[in-house]
């Protein structure tokens, strides 16, 4: 699995209508492709923008930033919606959960991912 972290900071166009429009049809179009997992975004206290991407294999996470839908839209986000952002692209080499109830009261640890997957 691949995660990617997304921080980003906004300009005043990026808190608008036509960022708005973008982002929605960027997320309808991942969400659509081979590989895609999830998406979640989160806003710390100062304004940052924290954005996590999961997606299947690296093979997928590159489709997905070479779709040519997508490709000049980021080219947009940094003419216009964002004044400053730092992409990481993760490979997932562990994992854990939890989760309380449902008959199991401790955590669980996933063996490592398999190379490719």
């Amino acid at each position: 699995m691949m995660v990617v972290v997304f921080r980003a900071r906004r300009t005043p166009a990026g808190e608008g209508e036509e960022y708005k429009k973008w982002f929605l049809r960027m997320s309808e179009l991942a969400r659509a492709m081979p590989g895609y997992i999830s998406h979640k975004g989160y806003v710390a206290e100062d304004g940052e923008r924290l954005t996590l991407f999961e997606w299947e294999s690296a093979d997928a996470l590159r489709a997905w930033a070479n779709h040519p839908e997508h490709v000049p839209v980021k080219q947009l986000g940094r003419q216009k919606f964002y004044t400053e952002y730092h992409l990481q692209v993760c490979e997932l080499t562990r994992e854990s959960k939890f989760k309380a109830g449902a008959g199991s009261a401790h955590a669980t640890d996933l063996p490592p991912a398999s190379p490719g997957s």
